[in-house]
């Protein structure tokens, strides 16, 4: 959808925070570098579904709303110890302009996030094969073991006997916070198919509910305001929505170049200008 681009009018006190960046009186806060995961499968009637969680009201970032696993890099994200088999480092970085260190740690986050989030994890005992099963009491503790920062991933990794299947991901697309948000992050996307024999589960932590669903439904619940949907996420339903199923989502080559909604002052008003959509649910 080149070209595309929504504007909607800030509220206030927003408004108000935005008019000091634009005016040059206050400094934007620097991104931090972060990975999400647009979890993926054919639904049981066919159509694509995603997977979602609705964030805590009392989260400090996006509270209430509904978003894909994923989340901030950790400093050991970047271990080079991590077993790992598909794409290398320096592949990721080529496709997110980022340097290997970085590019590892951010392939290396959105399979630990989407492992803490989901309960899904993106590895297996050899470069053919993946994890079957995660629901064991077993593995829950793994799970929180990784929560807690008491072990990393490539400590879970080599215990298990298992590599990360840097190969079961797709780089999808990459967004920056606006400049006005007190907490912004440079955030990659990434898409990947449900693996054969796993299944995501409800495991808390910072979510209030989960759910598998279709994009284009999501999307009419955002616009009816059932569902509240940040930027990023409602361009990214709206781009799975006009997939024709799992295998045409998770094809081809796709360009990744910073995005980041633009905050504009029109005739006293602020306005966020977002590419990718005709139209969003102010």
């Amino acid at each position: 959808m080149p070209g595309e681009a929504a504007s909607f009018r800030l509220p206030e006190p927003v408004a108000g925070k935005a008019r000091e960046f634009i005016a040059g009186n206050k400094r934007p806060a620097i991104p931090r570098d972060a990975a999400t995961v647009m979890l993926l499968r054919d639904g049981p009637a066919g159509p694509l579904e995603v997977y979602m969680l609705r964030r805590k009201p009392s989260m400090a970032f996006a509270p209430g709303a509904m978003v894909f696993p994923g989340g901030s890099v950790d400093p050991r994200d970047a271990d080079e110890q991590v077993a790992w088999t598909g794409p290398d480092a320096a592949h990721w970085g080529q496709i997110f302009d980022a340097p290997p260190e970085l590019a590892r740690a951010l392939v290396c986050a959105a399979v630990r996030e989407t492992f803490e989030e989901s309960g899904v994890l993106l590895a297996g005992p050899s470069a053919g094969e993946v994890v079957a099963d995660t629901t064991s009491d077993e593995w829950e503790a793994d799970r929180q073991a990784l929560l807690d920062r008491s072990v990393s991933l490539a400590e879970l990794l080599a215990r298990r006997g298992l590599v990360l299947r840097a190969d079961l991901l797709r780089p999808w697309s990459r967004w920056i916070t606006p400049v006005m948000e007190p907490r912004r992050f440079d955030t990659r996307f990434f898409a990947a198919a449900l693996p054969a024999g796993q299944r995501t589960r409800d495991v808390g932590g910072e979510a209030s509910a989960v759910a598998w669903i279709e994009p284009a439904a999501a999307l009419a619940a955002g616009r009816r305001g059932e569902l509240a949907l940040m930027p990023p996420t409602m361009v990214s339903l709206t781009e799975l929505a006009g997939c024709d199923g799992l295998p045409d989502a998770l094809a081809g080559p796709r360009e990744v170049a910073p995005i980041i909604p633009e905050v504009q002052l029109r005739e006293g008003a602020v306005w966020l200008t977002v590419p990718g959509i005709r139209e969003y649910p102010a």
